[in-house]
């Protein structure tokens, strides 16, 4: 077949076609056309405006904060459209090539509703896009090619890019009003700090953690990811949020975070039933097995939808086999067995039901009622109750790993710190004088009288903390808040009594005690906050500002509020199981010591540093609020190694007992990695964790009649020091006093103020040449009543300790695999 010859193209222009009859072809949407405009002045009138934009953000460039900015250099201009072109929005991105424009927000232009802005991220080497989009609008048309009687005529049908420039009503360099979506009316005024729900772009939220870090600005823990967002909870002025947005291209949205139990406590009977019901249909119950969180209290109402897939009947007793093991009664302490089971079992409700995915469980529960339901139990009998309900639990479950929790306090400070017969029997029990140690958690108890806003908080340093959470061996939990948000108009004008990441106002505190005593609370958690009446300015309750969690009648309703230091200590207990499901296996010791690791003190305790120095800041504070990711993750260039050992500290001769072994830990710290990093400061945390056997009683101070068995030290190789020079300069020390070389400055505490009770922990900062010397670590026993009594024939008695050091680096630099691959192990030294 023959083949005709290819026809010459004739280039002929025919003006006059516009875009309305084109628009839907050329991807509108099906949409109306945008509105005609006088090309050239619109050209002109955006020109000017991207100009604008774009000399401040060439200024802002140049501004950039060392050490707050990251990632790709760039900023965020934002569009304003007409309403009826909102879908034209998505024309603003050039996902094309490697460094792309995107659109990260959508919101409302003004008020009537007439416009919408659109905010895009722009890399710094796209920041010409939109003036060249807005040139060829004005000088270049679009052209359509079509074959009349034989040849390819051309012909204009608008100017080119029409369908985007055209719609575009003005540009201007975004700020962070610009991505915030939410209505305008919560936007918070200059200077105001509040919670927000931060919406980055996916792949970017460590670096937004670093500039927050950076800014010390607090977040919560939890973060949620979809597709193509990340979202996590932060703390800050808009200001704050500026900067961040000006030297980082993490941000694409903003919304006020303000999820409530408000929200959740005005709705009525029945619809908190329909809420309970839908979640509980999520709920994936835990296996038999797993850890449970022991509850010690009130009792717990089983028939709740949340709390029946995590409470078997044959877990839920109560001390006196004539009680009733539900929480029915109706005098005080009714149902705080049912608040603390909601909290041990799911944290704070709000941020369960504002979900919408399975929610699976770790841990179970289990409770032991402890409180009749009418009158009271006789004090001096508590730790007697106390043993025998943690008996009843592990009858039935032997083999079943638990964290016990205690939110039930004696009142009476107990001589600042000495122990009572309640605390001395929680030590007993913890120390597991029947090869049973176990983890306990205990509330630092509460202020229960009524608090004035001028009082805080130094109310919290006079008011000693309660029986038993003086033991040594439990995990005293005090409670802080991050909450400060008040949205029921019942309570307007009322304002949150503390600032967020300080104490909780009504949480006790050991600033009082005598210095001989552990430092208590060991951490904190979670309690609420209280609002502050404008007309009296005294404390009370307010739901916003305490958890949501379970009711004890379901058939009423579903939820009720909750806080201070119960709420606290169930979420530690909560975190302890959650910690023994992660980590199966793992000692009681080491389960506290990690829940302690991974605690860090926020901005707003560091603030009372220079005020009450660090013995007041442990003394109120403990040594933070523990983090789950912390205390379970190691990430490369923050490793956590993990011994758990045993040594025998003492030994009979004959003349009476000696000391008798100390351990080095060789670590094995990535020598060739540290030195390449010269200078760098480089921080190692040590955590040593152990339990003493009690031996209470007032009969002075003398060491033959100390309250501990012994006790345990650890100290850190010198880099200029040989290891066995170490080793023999250690011997000489241990079992009198802890030892001294030189004065240590780059101990966060130091010896002095650590080397309290049963738990010692610690940070020291450097450079990293010099930790790479600094590469061994001796645990060691200083005297006790088993060795200053000989006649308890206790001095051959081998103890367990858990010895927990995390090296962390701000380089981006692998740690972990070279750590991974060369793990020591310890050497035993026999004095």
């Amino acid at each position: 077949m023959p083949v005709d010859p290819p026809r010459p193209l004739a280039h002929v222009y025919l003006p006059g076609h516009g875009v309305a009859q084109d628009y839907t072809a050329h991807g509108g949407g099906g949409g109306s056309a945008p509105p005609q405009r006088d090309r050239v002045q619109h050209a002109e009138k955006l020109t000017t405006a991207l100009t604008v934009a774009l000399a401040g953000a060439e200024a802002q460039l140049r501004a950039r904060e060392v050490g707050l900015a990251a990632g790709t250099p760039g900023f965020y201009l934002e569009f304003d459209l007409p309403a009826a072109h909102a879908e034209i929005v998505d024309k603003l991105e050039n996902r094309q090539g490697k460094f792309p424009i995107e659109l990260v927000s959508v919101r409302p232009g003004n008020a009537d509703g007439t416009t919408v802005a659109a905010t895009v991220f722009v890399p710094e080497k796209q920041r010409e896009y939109y003036l060249k989009k807005v040139a060829d609008y004005r000088d270049k048309d679009r052209v359509r090619r079509r074959e009349v009687d034989g040849q390819i005529i051309e012909e204009a049908t608008g100017p080119k890019n029409e369908v985007l420039v055209a719609s575009i009503e003005t540009a201007r360099l975004a700020v962070a009003r610009s991505l915030y979506t939410d209505d305008e009316t919560f936007f918070p005024l200059p200077g105001v700090a509040i919670w927000w729900e931060v919406w980055l772009r996916l792949g970017t939220k460590e670096r937004f953690v670093a500039a927050a870090g950076r800014l010390a600005l607090p977040m919560r823990e939890h973060a949620l990811t979809f597709p193509e967002r990340e979202v996590v909870i932060v703390h800050g002025t808009a200001e704050m949020l500026g900067r961040i947005i000006a030297n980082t291209d993490t941000i694409a949205e903003l919304r006020t975070a303000r999820d409530t139990p408000s929200f959740f406590m005005a709705m009525d009977g029945a619809e908190q039933r329909a809420w309970a019901a839908e979640t509980a249909d999520r709920i994936v119950a835990p296996a038999a097995d797993v850890p449970a969180v022991c509850l010690l209290d009130s009792g717990s109402t089983r028939r709740h939808p949340l709390i029946r897939p995590a409470l078997a009947a044959v877990d839920q007793q109560a001390f006196d086999a004539g009680w009733n093991v539900e929480d029915v009664s109706n005098q005080a302490h009714g149902g705080h067995g049912t608040q603390l089971s909601g909290v041990a079992l799911y944290g704070d409700l709000v941020d369960l039901l504002a979900g919408d995915g399975p929610v699976t469980l770790s841990h179970r529960l289990e409770s032991v009622k402890v409180l009749p339901d009418h009158g009271a139990n006789d004090p001096d009998l508590y730790g007697a109750i106390t043993a025998q309900s943690i008996s009843r639990t592990e009858i039935v479950a032997p083999n079943r790993p638990r964290a016990i929790c205690l939110a039930i306090t004696s009142e009476g400070d107990h001589w600042r710190g000495r122990p009572s017969s309640w605390s001395a029997a929680l030590d007993t029990l913890a120390f597991g004088a029947d090869n049973a140690p176990r983890f306990i958690a205990v509330s630092a108890g509460n202020i229960r009288d009524d608090i004035h806003r001028d009082d805080y908080p130094a109310r919290n340093d006079t008011t000693p903390i309660e029986s038993p959470a003086q033991a040594w061996n439990v995990l005293s939990v005090g409670a802080f808040t991050e909450k400060d948000t008040i949205v029921d108009p019942l309570f307007a004008g009322w304002e949150a009594m503390a600032g967020v990441g300080d104490i909780m106002p009504r949480s006790r505190t050991s600033v009082t005690w005598n210095h001989d005593w552990p430092l208590k609370p060991d951490v904190v958690f979670e309690g609420g906050n209280i609002g502050v009446d404008p007309t009296t300015l005294l404390g009370d309750h307010v739901d916003d500002l305490a958890l949501l969690t379970t009711y004890r009648l379901p058939e009423h309703r579903a939820f009720t509020t909750t806080g201070e230091t119960s709420a606290a200590t169930a979420l530690a207990a909560r975190m302890g199981a959650q910690i023994m499901a992660e980590r199966p296996g793992l000692w009681p010791e080491t389960v506290r010591g990690l829940v302690v690791h991974s605690a860090e003190w926020t901005p707003a305790m560091k603030a009372h540093l220079g005020a009450i120095g660090k013995n007041g800041v442990l003394r109120r504070y403990g040594f933070g609020v523990p983090s789950l990711s912390r205390a379970l993750g190691s990430l490369q260039n923050d490793v956590t190694m993990v011994i758990e050992n045993d040594m025998q500290p003492f030994a009979r001769v004959a003349g009476g007992v000696e000391t008798k072994d100390l351990v080095v830990h060789e670590l094995p710290w990535p020598r060739d990695e540290l030195e390449a990093l010269g200078e760098t400061q480089v921080q190692l945390r040590i955590t040593l964790s152990y339990f003493i056997e009690p031996n209470p009683g007032e009969r002075g101070r003398s060491r033959r009649h100390s309250y501990a068995s012994h006790g345990l030290r650890f100290a850190l190789k010198p880099g200029d020091e040989r290891l066995d020079v170490f080793v023999r300069r250690i011997n000489a020390k241990a079992g009198t006093r802890p030892p001294a070389r030189a004065a240590e400055t780059r101990w966060m505490l130091g010896p002095n103020l650590r080397n309290r009770g049963s738990l010692h922990a610690d940070i020291w900062e450097g450079d990293a040449v010099e930790l790479s010397q600094r590469d061994a670590i001796i645990v060691y026993p200083i005297g006790g009543w088993w060795r200053e009594n000989p006649g308890f024939d206790r001095a051959d008695t081998r103890v367990r300790y858990s010895l927990l050091a995390t090296l962390r680096t701000a380089a981006n630099i692998d740690l972990y695999t070279p750590i991974s691959t060369s793990i020591q192990p310890e050497i035993a030294v026999e004095i």
